[in-house]
C-alpha cells in the first residue's frame, strides 16, 4: 500500500503504466479516490487537459503558451492576455514502448511513464506559495535487476518568442536562462507597458540513469516576474529550495494548509462528489496564495490563468462572473481570497470613473469587461454601454462579503465605500423619472439575458440597482457619512415590474411570455438576489422560465435553476436540473466547458462557481444575511450525506454533516480569528436556541434556523 500512499500526497498530473500486477494496483488505487481523476488515455482535445495555475502564473499541460495575472496586450476591445512563452512544454519519450495512464490529483500536478526497466515520472506544478514559481522534477527509479542505462528523451516545444511581447537576452543568472520584454501595446494610450522576466534552469535533450545508479532525481525551475529584481529573488528562493528539499514539501503543505479551511465532499453520488472537488481546485488555483503579499491580484477570467490569449475565451477579461458566480463559494471559506476580487474592484475606479463619464453618467461604471485599468475592454460596444447590471453585481459581492465577515476595514482603509458610494451616484444619475407612473426607469439596457437588448426596465437590472442604492443608504449610516437623499428616493421608486394577472416577473418591459432565454436571469431575484416574494410567485417564475430556456446556454443556468426548486423542497426537480451540468464536465481530468457540447470557453470556472452554488446554497439553504447566516437544508434521494468543512462566518469556522433528517455543527476551536464572537443556534420552527461552543459537536433534526451572535449589541450595525 506504499504505492496508494505516494498517490495520496497531494495535487498533481500524473502518467504512469505498465504491465505488471503492481502498477494495476496503482491505477486501482487512483480509480478509487475521488480527488483523483485517472486515465489511460489523454483527451483528444487538448482544449481538455489539465490548468495548473496559482493566481498568478497558469498554463495547460504541455502547452508552450502560459498567462501572467495582470499581463494583457492590446487596447480597448483588442486586449487580450498576453502569450508568455513556458519553457516547461516537455513531454517524456523513451525508445521502450509503454503503457501509460495519467492521474490529476488535485492537491498537486504530474506525469508518471512505466516501462519494464524503469518508472519515469515527470512532476509539473504552479507551486501554490511562491506565485511566480513553476516546476518540474523528473525521477527515475530502475525496476528489476537490469543494471543497463536507461535513458529517457525531453522533447521539448518551447520557443522563447510571443507575439504578444517582444523577448530578448538578458545574461545567464545563476546557471538559469534568462529573457524579458514588454508588451507590444498598453491597454490606453499614456500608460506604460508591461514588462515580464523570464528565468529558467536549462534542460538537456536526454536524461540517463547510470547502471550504478538505482534511482536518480532532476529538477527544473522557472520564475516569471515582472522585475529583474524580482525574478532573481524567486529563482534564488526556488534554487535555495530545491538545495534543502523542501521545494515540493513547501508547494504540498501549501495546498494542505488550503484544502484544511475547505472541504466540500458528498456520500451517495460519486459522479457529484467528484464533480465538487474538481470544481473546489480549479477554483481555488485562480486564486493567489493566502501567503502572497507581493504580488497584485489581476482578478478571475471565465477560463482562468490557463486561457484568455487574443480571440480566445473571452480574450481573459474579467466579467460579472467573477463577482456574481465565482465569488461567493471562495468568500464561504476564504474571507481573505474574496477581499482580493473587492481590492481589484477598488484598484480599477479610475477606469470605472471614466467609463461612466464618457457614457454622459456621474459616479462608477464598472466595465463590463475588465483588464486592469477598469476602462472599458467589450470588443462590442454594445454590451459596454447596455449591460449595466454588472454594477450590481459588484456591488452585491460587497454586500455579501460585509455580512459575512464584519469586516469594516474593506470599506474605510481599503476605500471600498468609494465603490460603493459611486455606484450609488451612477445609478441616480442614469434613471428617467416618470411623471405618469411616478416611478423611476432605467431604459436601453441589456439584461443578463443578452438574447435582448436595448430593452427597458430589466427587473434584474432595477433589482439590482435598487439593492446597491439601499447598500449605500445603509452603509454610509454605519460609517456616520452623509447619504443624499436621493439615494434612498431612486431606491424606493425604481420600477420593479410585475405581472399581477398571471403572478410572474416579466423578464423586461415588453417581454412576451413564452418566447426563448439565453440564460439565468428572472431566477437570480430569489437566488442570489433575495428579492422577497412569495412560494407562488418564486415557482411561476421558475416555471416559466424553465422550458424556454436555452438548452445549449452557459453552464451555470441549471445550477440556479436547482436553487430555486430546493427553496420551493422540491429536492428530486431540483437534483434532475443541477445534473444537467454534468453534460459540461469533460472527462478525463473534470474540466468544464462553457457548453455541454464542448464549446464555448474552456476550464469554464464561471459554470464551476455556480455548480458549487447550487451545492453550498441550494443543500443547505445557506442565505448570508444582514445578522445572521440562514440555512434550510434538504437533500435529494441520491445524497445520503454532505459534508462541508470551514464555513467561515464572522471570523469562526464551522463545520457542518447534512444528512436525510439530521444536522450536525462543529464550531472549530483553532480559529487565529481576533474578532471571534460568540455564536449560537436558532431554529426557526421552535425557536430553540443552540450555544455553539468550540469543538462540541451541536445535533439536531433537519429544519430551517440561522447562525447569529448569542450578544447581538457586539456588532458594526449601529440599531
Amino acid at each position: 500500500m506504499r504505492i496508494k500512499k505516494y498517490f495520496k500526497t497531494p495535487e498533481h498530473i500524473r502518467c504512469f503504466g505498465s504491465k505488471t500486477i503492481k502498477n494495476h494496483l496503482v491505477i486501482m488505487a487512483c480509480e478509487s479516490d475521488p480527488y483523483i481523476f485517472s486515465t489511460d488515455t489523454l483527451p483528444t482535445d487538448l482544449r481538455f487537459l489539465p490548468p495548473l495555475a496559482n493566481g498568478l502564473l497558469g498554463w495547460r499541460v504541455y502547452d508552450n503558451i502560459m498567462h501572467m495575472g495582470g499581463v494583457y496586450n492590446g487596447d480597448d476591445g483588442r486586449t487580450h492576455r498576453a502569450d508568455v512563452p513556458c519553457p516547461l512544454a516537455v513531454k517524456m519519450e523513451t525508445e521502450e514502448l509503454a503503457k501509460h495512464a495519467y492521474c490529476l490529483d488535485t492537491h498537486t500536478g504530474s506525469r508518471l511513464c512505466s516501462v519494464s526497466t524503469v518508472t519515469a515520472s515527470q512532476a509539473l506544478y504552479s507551486h501554490r506559495y511562491y506565485s511566480n514559481l513553476m516546476v518540474m522534477e523528473i525521477l527515475l527509479v530502475r525496476q528489476g535487476t537490469s543494471q543497463e542505462p536507461v535513458t529517457v528523451e525531453l522533447v521539448s516545444s518551447f520557443t522563447p518568442q510571443s507575439k504578444d511581447i517582444a523577448f530578448e537576452s538578458g545574461p545567464d543568472y545563476k546557471g538559469g536562462r534568462h529573457i524579458y520584454g514588454q508588451t507590444a501595446t498598453p491597454e490606453f494610450p499614456g500608460v506604460s507597458c508591461a514588462t515580464v522576466h523570464l528565468i529558467w534552469t536549462t534542460m538537456p535533450p536526454t536524461l540517463t540513469l547510470l547502471p550504478e545508479q538505482s534511482q536518480a532525481r532532476w529538477g527544473f525551475i522557472l520564475v516569471v516576474a515582472n522585475s529583474l529584481e524580482s525574478a532573481e529573488s524567486s529563482f534564488d528562493k526556488g534554487l535555495s529550495l530545491m538545495a534543502s528539499g523542501n521545494l515540493r514539501p513547501s508547494h504540498e503543505q501549501a495546498w494542505k494548509e488550503l484544502w484544511l479551511l475547505s472541504k466540500v465532499e458528498v456520500k451517495g453520488s460519486e459522479t457529484l462528489c467528484r464533480a465538487v472537488i474538481g470544481c473546489m481546485f480549479y477554483l481555488l488555483s485562480a486564486f493567489l496564495s493566502m501567503h502572497d503579499t507581493t504580488s497584485c491580484f489581476g482578478g478571475v477570467s471565465p477560463g482562468g490563468l490557463s486561457n484568455g490569449g487574443d480571440g480566445q475565451d473571452y480574450w481573459g477579461h474579467v466579467f460579472w462572473d467573477q463577482d456574481t458566480w465565482i465569488f461567493p463559494s471562495i468568500a464561504l471559506f476564504y474571507p481573505k481570497l474574496a477581499r482580493a476580487v473587492l481590492e481589484y474592484r477598488v484598484r480599477t475606479v479610475d477606469g470605472a470613473k471614466d467609463n461612466a463619464q464618457r457614457q454622459g453618467y456621474k459616479g462608477l461604471k464598472f466595465p463590463w469587461e475588465s483588464a486592469v485599468s477598469g476602462r472599458e475592454v467589450c470588443p462590442g460596444d454594445i454590451y459596454g454601454q447596455q449591460e449595466i447590471h454588472i454594477n450590481g453585481d459588484v456591488i452585491h459581492a460587497f454586500k455579501h462579503y460585509l455580512y459575512l465577515t464584519e469586516d469594516l476595514s474593506m470599506f474605510r482603509e481599503g476605500q471600498g465605500s468609494q465603490v460603493i458610494w459611486g455606484v450609488a451616484d451612477y445609478w441616480v444619475s442614469r434613471v428617467t423619472w416618470s411623471p405618469e407612473d411616478q416611478k423611476y426607469h432605467l431604459l436601453g439596457v441589456m439584461p443578463p439575458d443578452e438574447y435582448y437588448y436595448n430593452v427597458n426596465d430589466s427587473v434584474y437590472t432595477n433589482t439590482v440597482a435598487k439593492f446597491s442604492l439601499q447598500f449605500a443608504v445603509e452603509l454610509a449610516d454605519l460609517m456616520q457619512h452623509p447619504a443624499p437623499p436621493e439615494w434612498q428616493q431612486v431606491a424606493e421608486h425604481i420600477k420593479i415590474l410585475f405581472d399581477e394577472e398571471s403572478k410572474y416577473h416579466p423578464e423586461y418591459d415588453g417581454y412576451v411570455k413564452g418566447h426563448p432565454v439565453k440564460q439565468a436571469d428572472i431566477v437570480m431575484l430569489g437566488y442570489p438576489l433575495g428579492l422577497p416574494m412569495s412560494p407562488e410567485i418564486r415557482r411561476n417564475d421558475l416555471e416559466t422560465y424553465e422550458p424556454v430556456t436555452d438548452p445549449h446556454g452557459p453552464a451555470m443556468t441549471w445550477s440556479m435553476f436547482a436553487i430555486g426548486w430546493l427553496e420551493l423542497g422540491e429536492a428530486q426537480r431540483a437534483q434532475s436540473l443541477l445534473e444537467k451540468c454534468f453534460g459540461n464536465i469533460q472527462g478525463p481530468f473534470q474540466v468544464w466547458s462553457e457548453s455541454s457540447d464542448g464549446s464555448g470557453a474552456v476550464n469554464f470556472l464561471t459554470g464551476m462557481g455556480g455548480f458549487m452554488q447550487a451545492v453550498l446554497f441550494g443543500y443547505t439553504g445557506f442565505r448570508v444575511e444582514k445578522e445572521c447566516l440562514a440555512f434550510s437544508p434538504l437533500l435529494p434521494d441520491d445524497v445520503s450525506e454532505l459534508c462541508i468543512r470551514g464555513v467561515n462566518y464572522l471570523g469562526s469556522q464551522m463545520d457542518w454533516l447534512l444528512r436525510k433528517e439530521e444536522v450536525c455543527i462543529i464550531l472549530r476551536g483553532d480559529t487565529e480569528s481576533k474578532n471571534r464572537y460568540n455564536l449560537q443556534v436558532i431554529l426557526k420552527a421552535s425557536g430553540t436556541k443552540i450555544p455553539l461552543i468550540p469543538g462540541q459537536p451541536v445535533t439536531f433534526s433537519r429544519e430551517a434556523g440561522c447562525i447569529c451572535k448569542v450578544t447581538p449589541e457586539y456588532s458594526c450595525w449601529p440599531f
